[in-house]
This record gives C-alpha cells, sequence and structure tokens, in this order.
C-alpha cells in the first residue's frame, strides 16, 4: 500500500514538535479541556509565541498538489486508549492532540466548526460506528467512501482540511485527487461550470436534511485567479435532474478525477492537509473490528480570511440553515 510518500511531505524536527505540543500542553492545563471557549478565543494569542521557522512549516498548502502530509509528531498508541467507537463516546481521550491540531488549524486561518455537526465542537473524530458500515460519512467502513468536497453543501465550508491520525494499524489509505492535475475539454469545463443541479447536505447533517427551503444550485467547476477549483459531492448530488450533456460532461469528470487519485496512507502523528476547493478526498473501503484498534482520525476544518477561490454568489446561498462558528467568537 503506498504510503504517506504519495503526497508531498513537511517534516518536522524534533524541536519545533516539542514547542507545539509543549504550547498545546499549556494551553490544556491552563483551561481543562480542549472544548473550552477560553481555550479556543486563546488560540490566535498562543500562536504569536510560536517560532519563526515553525509558523513558515505550519503555512497553508501552497503548491498545485493541493496537499501535503505534515510528519514528525509522535504519539503513543497505548496512551491513547481504545479507538472509540463513535464520536460521541471519545470525552478527553486525545484531547491533547486535539489543542495540537488546533494550533496547526490557526496558524493556516479561521478553525470553524459547525453547529449540526459533532454538538458543535472544532475537532471531530472520524471512526467506524456500528450502524453506519454503508454510509457516505466518515463513519462508515465496508464501502469507498466516494471522493468530495468536505461539506460541499455549503457556502461557508472548509477552504483547508486537516486530517490527523491517531491510529492506522491497518493502513487504511485516504484518497486524494486534484482538479488540476484532470484533462477535461473546454467543453466540459463549460457545461460544469453552470447552475444546474444542487449538492445536498450529507447523513452527517440531519437537521440540514430537514430544512424546508428550495434546495439551490450550484456549479460544480470555478476558474478562479490560480486555475480551476471544484466543488464535488457526487453521492449528494441530483444527477438525474440534469440534462444529459452536463450528466456526460460530469462522468468524465468522475473519470478524470479516478485517473488522478492516489492513495495516502497516514500513519500515527501524520497530518493530512488538503485544499479543499482544488483537492477532492475519500477513503478505501476495510472491515471494521469495534475491538478498540481501528482507524481513528480526528478531523480539523480552516476558513482562509480573503481567499477569492469560490464564485461570488455562493454568498447568497442559505446553506440548508446551518450556521458555521468561528474560534475566535466561540
Amino acid at each position: 500500500m503506498p504510503t504517506a510518500a504519495s503526497a508531498p511531505v513537511r517534516q518536522l524536527d524534533a524541536a519545533h514538535v516539542t514547542e507545539l505540543t509543549t504550547l498545546a500542553a499549556e494551553l490544556l492545563a491552563l483551561h481543562g479541556s480542549a472544548t473550552s471557549p477560553a481555550l479556543l478565543a486563546d488560540l490566535a494569542h498562543a500562536c504569536r509565541r510560536l517560532g519563526r521557522e515553525l509558523r513558515h512549516a505550519l503555512r497553508p498548502v501552497d503548491t498545485a498538489d493541493g496537499l501535503f502530509v505534515l510528519r514528525g509528531l509522535r504519539m503513543d498508541d497505548t496512551e491513547l486508549g481504545p479507538t472509540p467507537g463513535h464520536w460521541s463516546t471519545v470525552a478527553q481521550a486525545g484531547a491533547l492532540w486535539d489543542v495540537v491540531l488546533l494550533l496547526v488549524s490557526s496558524l493556516m486561518g479561521t478553525p470553524i466548526a459547525w453547529d449540526g455537526q459533532q454538538d458543535g465542537r472544532f475537532v471531530h473524530n472520524i471512526v467506524p460506528s456500528p450502524g453506519h458500515e454503508t454510509v457516505q460519512t466518515g463513519a462508515s467502513s465496508s464501502v469507498l467512501l466516494t471522493p468530495h468536497t468536505e461539506d460541499a453543501f455549503h457556502p461557508g465550508r472548509a477552504h483547508l482540511l486537516l486530517l490527523c491520525c491517531m491510529r492506522n494499524h491497518d493502513s487504511i489509505a485516504t484518497t486524494a485527487a486534484s482538479i488540476r492535475h484532470t484533462r477535461l475539454s473546454d467543453d466540459d469545463v463549460s457545461q460544469l461550470t453552470r447552475r444546474v443541479v444542487p449538492i445536498l447536505p450529507d447523513d452527517a447533517y440531519e437537521e440540514a436534511q430537514q430544512f424546508g427551503g428550495e434546495p439551490t444550485p450550484v456549479p460544480t467547476l470555478f476558474a478562479g485567479e490560480d486555475g480551476l477549483t471544484l466543488r464535488f459531492d457526487p453521492a449528494y448530488t441530483p444527477r438525474g435532474e440534469a440534462d444529459e450533456p452536463w450528466r456526460a460532461a460530469y462522468r468524465r469528470l468522475e473519470d478524470e478525477l479516478a485517473r488522478v487519485c492516489v492513495p495516502v496512507s497516514l500513519e500515527p502523528g501524520d497530518v493530512l492537509v488538503v485544499d479543499n476547493d482544488v483537492v477532492v478526498h475519500g477513503r478505501v473501503p476495510f472491515t471494521a473490528r469495534y475491538d478498540g484498534t481501528d482507524r481513528w482520525l480526528k478531523r480539523a476544518s480552516v476558513r482562509v480570511p480573503g481567499r477569492r477561490t469560490r464564485p461570488e454568489a455562493e454568498a447568497a446561498e442559505h446553506g440548508y440553515g446551518q450556521a458555521a462558528l468561528e474560534a475566535w467568537a466561540a
């Protein structure tokens, strides 16, 4: 199985790891919980204590690949305890790494959360859960998690997605595919920049799925200042409502993303950073054991202020009633 070498790697040295984890431990000790509003409010100020070299290493994605793996953090598998059976049972497990991930996120932009997902937490726990094996969410296991834009249904979705590996004994790969590596005809691009069908909320957003407003058609592709960007979630796109030329172009986009897709098998301590406007991500299927040793990731979402990689018309979308929460205002 290919490893994180499938993606560019930024290596943190031991001194930088100590600097980052020491600050995280201080914040956790001061505020008592990684979900403390006071800790969230303190993040931006705390980041100023980190040295220039570390801050540079923790800059956002800045290459055409649209992703990189941050490597160098080290975790004690025994100290972590068993993989939770559901995100709601995590409690304080891995709380230090929640704060580490929040610090990294804060250096790249503004961490966000959702009032309708995982109780509004800014760090989500991605674990296989009984009864969710075949759904198209991170709690699934036995099916391919289709490559998608994170929270594609919402105009306030993250610009950057961070996935921190806590445990991955079976080397289960995350998949990633960049729109910048695809080969699409001008006609296909033209078709997919049309507003034809909506992207609906996924199964992790039960409240949003009950929203009474009319779904808003959105473009799949957008010509940004630095190249094409995409908004893509085929599992929640009602393609049957579209005309055949659009559907044919969408199928060719799917084929191209499959062609350029790379597997990234994260090791404990790796943080995969994905440009959510350029790269779609997914996961290969696996068999969950539910014995405390299953794959466990922590996820953070980041908005980058002032970034212009999306159509201005998104500002008028209703977002299915979901509000994005910002860490500094939590």
